[in-house]
């Protein structure tokens, strides 16, 4: 059996695509800039789209985590996060020893496998299920934070889960 590969880096981002719906906007918006004095001003909207959709990512090494935004960046060791927190529309968000919580651009629950690879063993993988002895032996492993919901959770509807 072939040994698994695991990368050195992953880069959760949007896709540079989308920079093209940013053009198709300004196409779109030209007869209404030049309508009257002023509304030129909307092309600021597909520049800022464009800007944001080239600058927010997130990074994932063996050092840890780099959370980029439009005009921040943050470094994220792994020794500084306690776990993960999963949203409800599929997103993620890292919880700090603290108890802050730092939104991960462009990272979704189907990223938590390959995001636990390159962790190198300090997040867990939610798709891997363990032995009740192993859970026992390290309980820092499972903590609530850092699972994701069973595929049972996940097609029930919110009213369905609200009335258990």
């Amino acid at each position: 059996m072939a040994e698994q590969q695991v990368p050195s880096r992953l880069v959760f981002r949007t896709p540079s695509v989308a920079v093209l719906a940013a053009f198709l906007f300004a196409i779109g918006a030209t007869p209404v800039a030049f309508a009257a004095p002023g509304l030129v001003a909307v092309y600021l909207i597909p520049l800022a789209f464009m800007v944001w959709v080239l600058r927010v990512r997130t990074t994932a090494d063996a050092g840890g985590l780099v959370v980029r935004q439009v005009l921040t960046s943050r470094a994220l060791p792994w020794t500084a996060l306690k776990g993960l927190r999963l949203t409800k529309r599929a997103g993620v968000r890292a919880v700090l020893d603290d108890g802050a919580e730092v939104p991960l651009p462009s990272v979704r629950v189907r990223h938590l496998p390959a995001l636990a690879l390159v962790s190198g063993g300090r997040l867990d993988d939610p798709t891997v299920t363990r032995d009740d002895d192993q859970a026992d032996a390290d309980p820092a492993r499972t903590e609530p934070a850092a699972t994701a919901p069973t595929a049972p959770e996940q097609e029930r509807s919110e009213p369905e889960r609200r009335a258990e």
